[in-house]
């Protein structure tokens, strides 16, 4: 498993409106496992299936210690809004400032398959939105409301701060 970028030859998978999951079966949660190593390894703090070639919709995020693993997951609420600097492991090198919501509660079912109800608000909310946006195939150059609101920057320095 590999992080797709924009620039490779399976990018398409990236516009792509990924499938539901259904049934949490065992071969989901190896996807979710792997996709945790892969996240990590990167280093990332969330990840979405289509970005590794997966045409499903699985999300990983990990902040504050907090590991979140879920299938079909949508935003069923958003509240508020804020400017923040994101990053992409499969646009390296690009950065974007984009109007998000401050607060969100999403839904989705955990590894067990069970349906959870995670309320985040700042950062994590933001990292939920821009997992579950890969999943309808946007990328963050698509909110993009002006063209200075993008910049780019070496591979180095955006690895510090990917989300």
């Amino acid at each position: 498993m590999q992080i797709i970028t924009v620039d490779h030859p399976r990018s398409a998978v990236l516009r792509r409106r990924a499938k539901p999951v259904g049934t949490v079966t065992p071969e989901v949660q190896r996807i979710m496992d792997e996709m945790v190593r892969v996240m990590r390894a990167a280093p990332g703090v969330g990840l979405a299936a289509p970005q590794v070639g997966i045409d499903r919709r699985i999300i990983v995020v990990e902040y504050e210690g907090k590991l979140y693993q879920l299938s079909d997951p949508e935003l069923v609420q958003q509240e508020g809004e804020e400017w923040g600097r994101e990053g992409c492991l499969s646009i390296p090198g690009v950065f974007c400032d984009l109007r998000r919501a401050q607060r969100v509660v999403v839904r989705g079912k955990n590894r067990r398959g069970r349906g959870v109800l995670i309320q985040a608000e700042g950062w994590l909310a933001r990292i939920f939105q821009h997992e579950i946006d890969h999943l309808d195939g946007i990328l963050i150059t698509d909110r993009v409301e002006r063209p200075e609101h993008i910049h780019r920057v070496e591979v180095a320095e955006a690895l510090e701060v990917v989300g």
